[in-house]
């Protein structure tokens, strides 16, 4: 005869549920796509980077919005290296295509699609998000209500899609149904000895919000197509300082 289930477990089963509709997936979810992020992935729930779920990124200026694009396109390479397509929605596109090849992404996995008015981006970014033949959508926006966002989130519940906002200047930065909110400025590159041109992206990375789990911030860099770490903390006779890596 089977015991009836405790309080606990329900409590327990019921928040696994939440949080695999919100893209935070555990070990016991099948295989996951590594985002090779360490210590920052143990920022999220489970210790996984959320997929099937939206992401907002936020820019205050022409500089930081650079610095997230590339930050954003690493994340997609990881996406998108077992294959799949990715929609990239936008007014005003700056983007170079083939740089993208430098995070690992073929360019003709990203399908631009470039619009005249705001709100058509909006439309085209919630109806690619409920679309299961993408595995990402990339959405170039600066203003979005919660409503709006809730509906994005609903898109992705059923469709597993991963969305990324990318709000540049945003007149109010208003609550959203984002799993996690961003800040990506840059930080100066270093160049090799004797090596000629710039030196690999590097990036200030500010978790600033993320569902259930614990925000933080982080110096990286991608090089050696990953992502890796500038400074690590480290405890010295009960005192935290800073170790250089690379």
């Amino acid at each position: 005869m089977n015991q009836p289930a405790s309080k606990s477990d329900v409590a327990k089963q019921l928040q696994k549920e939440i949080l695999s509709l919100q893209g935070f997936k555990t070990a016991s979810d099948g295989p996951q796509r590594s985002f090779d992020f360490g210590e920052l992935e143990a920022a999220f729930p489970n210790q996984v980077f959320p997929t099937g779920a939206v992401h907002e990124f936020l820019s205050t200026a022409r500089e930081d919005a650079a610095a997230t694009t590339g930050f954003m396109i690493g994340l997609l390479g990881k996406l998108l290296e077992k294959g799949g397509a990715c929609l990239w929605i936008s007014m005003n596109r700056t983007l170079f295509p083939p740089a993208m090849k430098f995070f690992g992404i073929e360019p003709d996995k990203v399908i631009f699609i470039d619009l005249d008015k705001e709100q058509d981006v909006l439309w085209a970014v919630e109806e690619s998000l409920k679309c299961d033949a993408l595995t990402a959508v990339v959405g170039e926006l600066n203003e979005i209500t919660l409503t709006q966002s809730r509906r994005l989130q609903l898109a992705v519940e059923h469709s597993r899609v991963t969305g990324f906002l990318h709000r540049c200047n945003p007149r109010s930065l208003n609550t959203l149904a984002c799993v996690s909110r961003w800040k990506v400025r840059p930080i100066p590159s270093q160049l090799e000895e004797d090596m000629p041109g710039v030196g690999f992206p590097r990036w200030h990375v500010q978790l600033l919000k993320v569902r259930n789990g614990e925000p933080g911030e982080w110096k990286l860099e991608w090089s050696g197509g990953r992502f890796n770490y500038l400074e690590r903390k480290v405890k010295v006779l009960g005192k935290e300082t800073m170790l250089q890596v690379g």
